[in-house]
């Protein structure tokens, strides 16, 4: 039998993977050939490697929040952007992404698991709670992965060939 609690965390994983309302991440980054993954289009502030280490670097570092008892806070922005347009590597490119796919894992893991108190204040936080840090990172790449495919459709590469 289905109780509501299972039924809030079925919903809280499906909505880490972004499909829902919207293009997943998977769709955003699949197809962005590395021509690509460095160009900045006329007007915006960031490359798709830039936004796609962003999601990575921030979603990472949520996930170690919520799971390190020696979590030590990043420095913003300069911890959770990267500088260089272009990846340093094709490599580079999809270790990103693979991380991303990884951590975005590792946290429908901790929303779906029945001993974990979703509402429980996280020990080494302020008040931060298990829930509004999985909202958080669904609601930040959400918000990202539209600009990715902002950016291919500025760079005529949306929707993949």
């Amino acid at each position: 039998m289905t109780t509501h609690n299972d039924a809030v965390r079925d919903h809280l994983a499906r909505l880490l993977d972004w499909r829902e309302a919207h293009v997943g991440f998977e769709a955003a980054v699949d197809g962005i050939g590395p021509g690509h993954r460095g160009k900045t289009p006329p007007g915006l502030p960031y490359s798709a490697w830039q936004i796609l280490e962003h999601i990575r670097l921030a979603q990472n570092d949520i996930l170690d929040f919520c799971v390190n008892s020696s979590y030590r806070e990043k420095k913003w922005p300069d911890d959770y952007w990267p500088k260089n347009p272009a990846p340093p590597s094709d490599a580079a490119w999809d270790e990103s992404v693979a991380s991303c796919v990884r951590d975005r894992d590792a946290l429908k893991q901790l929303v779906r698991d029945p001993k974990a108190d979703l509402s429980a204040k996280i020990p080494h936080g302020t008040g931060q709670t298990y829930l509004r840090e999985a909202l958080l990172v669904a609601d930040h790449t959400s918000y990202h992965v539209g600009q990715l495919v902002l950016v291919r459709r500025l760079l005529g590469i949306w929707p993949a060939a």
